[in-house]
């Protein structure tokens, strides 16, 4: 009898249990607890799909500006191969910084992300005070133990480092417009210093990257997406349209140019032309690499227009593979931002990507004439030292970033 009324009792405690609902984890503690946690995984390697890409794309810049330069440097400093030996210098340079970021922990880089912008902020002063003038532009200082410096170039991590620095420290003004407005100040102070000196392009690019960090990390995307695009486009638009009508200076000659190049085709329309000849002579396939014709008419054919060259001598095909490695680029810098542990991080990744991003989409519409001459340059295969350099600093802070990557089990792994 015992025995029974104690089956009975544990039977019934069992059916109570069974019967009892079961209550839905909460979803905030589940993450917070250790079983959860070590779910998470850092990858201690970096994205070797991004360093491929990019070594790729500068081994393919220093054969292209060797191909493009060598009868123009023959012709007026009678040494074919003067650009290509400062091009490997400046590349031998870039991974020797680019391999150091990646493996200097980015955490490192956070709390000197203000001190960074300032200092980008003295040097576009310094341009409008002490710089000088190259290609229409007063872009240029001179330092010492470095030389002739574009502080423009410096301008764009610097302003990555710092709006994700504040996005991160003051999540909130990405939610109010007085927040959203203090932080596109932060872009357009910079902006405004690179333009007042003739910079206009880079000028947009930053701006650009700006409007897109705090649009990515603001609930108001779409609205700050339209006003953005809106509102910047008028009034670059529209300072265009003054420049041609009003102005007599060489950024009103170039929006002419650009809606008829022959009506000036031996001056500020001669570019244009050429370039436009080139990739007309291209194809397919192309001339073969050294075969480019309209090379020897460019004045600088181995800087903004190299990507003409490229079609004309790898032909459509050389182009779209050049776009495509870009594309991957892009791609792979995406998943980073899209892994990355924290917000300062994942807001870097996202910036340095656009920044790279939107500069080759600038600089192909310009060859191709779809939008006025700005004299950006393209990432990686474009000749300029200092553009070189810092873009592959910023690689190799994405590659550090990419080291620190997480994803859960359980779910579809992204590869990093």
């Amino acid at each position: 009898m015992t025995r029974t009324r104690e089956n009975r009792a544990r039977e019934s405690q069992y059916e109570g249990v069974m019967q009892r609902p079961r209550r839905k984890p909460d979803i905030r503690q589940r993450e917070e607890s250790p079983a959860v946690q070590s779910e998470i995984r850092y990858v201690g390697s970096p994205d070797i799909v991004i360093f491929g890409v990019v070594a790729a794309l500068v081994l393919f810049g220093v054969i292209m500006i060797g191909s493009a330069s060598s009868a123009m440097a023959a012709l007026r400093f009678d040494d074919p191969h003067r650009f290509v030996r400062g091009t490997v210098l400046f590349a031998a340079i870039g991974f020797g910084v680019m391999w150091f970021l990646a493996r200097f922990s980015y955490e490192l880089i956070r709390p000197l992300a203000p001190w960074g912008y300032f200092v980008a902020l003295g040097l576009l002063v310094a341009v409008i005070v002490i710089g000088f003038a190259a290609g229409g532009a007063q872009r240029w200082v001179t330092l010492p133990v470095i030389g002739n410096f574009q502080p423009s170039e410096l301008a764009r991590p610097a302003l990555i480092f710092m709006l994700a620095f504040m996005i991160e420290r003051y999540p909130k003004m990405t939610r109010t417009w007085t927040g959203i407005i203090f932080l596109g100040g932060i872009a357009a102070i910079m902006a405004g210093l690179i333009a007042a000196p003739g910079g206009l392009s880079v000028a947009i690019i930053v701006a650009a990257i700006g409007v897109a960090m705090v649009a990515v990390a603001s609930p108001k995307f779409w609205s700050l997406v339209l006003v953005g695009g809106v509102g910047g486009g008028g009034l670059i638009g529209a300072y265009l349209a003054f420049q041609y009508f009003f102005g007599d200076g060489w950024r009103g000659g170039r929006f002419g140019a650009w809606l008829n190049p022959w009506s000036d085709h031996l001056g500020r329309g001669f570019q244009t032309i050429q370039s436009l000849f080139a990739i007309a002579s291209g194809g397919w396939f192309g001339l073969s690499l050294g075969g480019s014709r309209q090379a020897s008419f460019v004045p600088e054919p181995h800087n903004d227009i190299i990507f003409a060259i490229v079609i004309e001598e790898l032909g459509f095909f050389g182009a779209f593979i050049i776009l495509l490695l870009f594309g991957i680029l892009v791609w792979r810098g995406i998943l980073v931002a899209m892994n990355a542990p924290d917000t300062f991080s994942s807001m870097t990744a996202f910036g340095i990507v656009f920044a790279i991003g939107i500069q080759t989409i600038i600089n192909v519409a310009v060859v191709t004439n779809s939008i006025p001459n700005t004299g950006v340059n393209l990432p990686f295969i474009s000749y300029g030292g200092t553009s070189l350099v810092v873009s592959m600093a910023m690689i190799g802070v994405l590659l550090n970033i990419s080291r620190y990557s997480v994803y859960k089990k359980g779910l579809r792994k992204r590869t990093v």
